[in-house]
């Protein structure tokens, strides 16, 4: 399966690359996939109550009717809960893709992994019970489609499936339990959707407000400008001569009808097996690294690397060494090791084995020491899921590559070590703040080199010959640009970067003295 994802990452990105160059990163829907499910989500809960003031169960098909044909309280309210729907399930399903392709499944995502499934489920199953709700042909037919498969389990006394052959008319207990599935099975979605971020810090739960109301507004205008219709009724004495398939929720239809119960079961349950698999199916080499440890002796108790932690993997506890104040302690469950912490960590105390912030300072004098090093280069930092994918193209133009994982690893005092070596000056490549594989890297990082983030680039940098740019996998013309642009800003300054005063140590006071520390 692994390799299977590729050429889907290759795609993935280019779609990425097209979006940002409409919207721009920061409002590319691509990026906000799952916020738009839960924003629509929340549109058709609103819509669905007030048309649920009009559905009438003695008369189902007739006041659904009268709902289309009111063309100032019904129709395009009716329209935009039908659109919204629609439109959630293509957000989740985006949103599926994106965690899948990047393989962001494994570990302690795992959960979020299974818990999406479940939350899929619900969303296709409560727009399925909503499309019989209309009891026109299509909704009929849905129906007893799912009477088919469901009589096949032993579990009802009698048939579902005769409900519908005509010998009398449709229960309103059907429609009374089919409205009460499709109101109440939803409202899971709550708790499924707290344990589906449960692992998350700070989750995202609604886009920015540009996208928000783009999106509702462009289907709002699909709602009154291109109302859906309404088939026929429903029923057992007229054959359809054909009715509005909804491929979002009724796309099973065609396939199911062509095969038996017991076949029909059997695909699902492969598929679900399948889905439950991915986690393990796609693990990264990385899954393996080990979680983030603390050396308490150095550690200040500052709070910093638990408030960045974009997994809410570090708590603060009380010390057992005697000494007043709280140290970091890190939950090996939870921990994903994408070594953020490293690079909040002033003191640099804590972070993944090999990429402390300690260890990045000594990888970086072996960098500056190797022979091919050239006074007055620029040297670009790429994260390995977005520009690196671009690492012979930025080497053509005559940068020298420094490879980071994430950059919400970096420890700024990196940034600062390479202006410190006679380097031109210092491009960083994060991903984009939208679509950082480790969440808020990009974001974290951003604000340590201009905003005074704790572990922030010192002062005494010449912020001439740093400079940040989010570059997505696809993007490559931005990774060439950032680099001609950075590259002429960097010439048009007097040589190399000039010996800056003051040794690169801790920026914090720490209980002993340590070799290294913030820039």
């Amino acid at each position: 399966m692994p390799s299977a994802v590729l050429p889907g990452r290759r795609l993935l990105s280019a779609v990425d690359d097209l979006f940002d160059r409409v919207y721009g990163s920061a409002r590319n829907p691509m990026y906000q996939s799952g916020t738009i499910a839960v924003a629509l989500l929340l549109v058709v809960l609103v819509t669905g109550l007030w048309l649920l003031l009009f559905y009438r169960l003695s008369a189902p098909w007739a006041s659904v009717e009268r709902i289309t044909t009111d063309p100032w309280t019904g129709a395009w309210v009716r329209a935009l809960h039908r659109y919204a729907s629609d439109g959630a399930v293509v957000a989740a399903l985006v949103h599926f893709l994106r965690i899948f392709l990047q393989r962001r499944t494994w570990g302690p995502r795992t959960l979020a992994w299974v818990t999406g499934v479940a939350l899929f489920g619900i969303l296709v199953f409560s727009g399925v019970t909503g499309f019989i709700l209309v009891w026109d042909t299509f909704g009929r037919s849905l129906a007893v489609e799912g009477a088919r498969i469901l009589d096949a389990l032993p579990i009802l006394s009698e048939p579902i499936g005769r409900t519908f052959v005509g010998e009398r008319p449709v229960p309103g207990t059907f429609f009374f339990l089919t409205l009460f599935l499709h109101i109440t099975v939803p409202l899971g979605l709550g708790l499924l959707f707290w344990l589906h971020v449960s692992r998350l810090s700070r989750p995202a739960t609604l886009p920015p407000r540009p996208v928000l109301w783009g999106v509702i507004g462009l289907l709002l205008a699909a709602a009154i400008l291109a109302p859906p219709g309404l088939d026929p009724e429903g029923s057992a004495f007229t054959l359809p001569s054909r009715f509005t398939l909804d491929w979002f929720y009724g796309g099973w239809w065609p396939l199911t009808t062509q095969l038996t119960p017991a076949l029909v079961w059997g695909a699902a349950a492969a598929l679900l097996l399948l889905l439950l698999a991915v986690p393990r199916l796609t693990r990264l080499p990385e899954a393996e690294r080990p979680p983030s440890v603390v050396d308490a002796g150095i550690c200040v108790g500052c709070w910093q690397c638990s408030w960045d932690c974009p997994y809410d993997a570090i708590t603060m506890v009380p010390r057992s060494d005697g000494r007043a104040d709280v140290v970091a302690q890190v939950d090996p469950a939870r921990c994903v090791s994408c070594g953020i912490c490293a690079g909040s960590c002033a003191p640099m105390g804590v972070g993944p084995a090999g990429r402390t912030g300690r260890d990045q300072l000594m990888q970086v004098r072996d960098f500056l020491a190797a022979p091919e090093r050239r006074a007055g280069e620029v040297v670009a930092i790429v994260c390995a899921a977005g520009a690196g994918a671009h690492s012979a193209a930025l080497m053509a133009g005559g940068a020298a590559l420094y490879p980071v994982d994430c950059a919400g690893n970096l420890h700024t005092s990196v940034v600062e070590l390479l202006v410190r070596g006679r380097v031109g000056g210092v491009l960083v490549l994060p991903c984009p703040l939208r679509d950082c594989r480790h969440r808020e890297g990009a974001k974290w990082l951003e604000q340590r080199m201009y905003a005074g983030r704790e572990a922030e680039l010192q002062a005494r940098v010449d912020r001439r010959r740093v400079a940040i740019q989010g570059v997505g996998a696809g993007d490559l013309d931005g990774a060439r640009r950032a680099l001609a642009e950075f590259s002429a800003q960097v010439a048009a300054l007097e040589g190399p970067g000039a010996e800056l005063e003051g040794e690169v140590g801790a920026s914090c006071d720490t209980p002993a003295a340590v070799g290294g520390g913030a820039g």
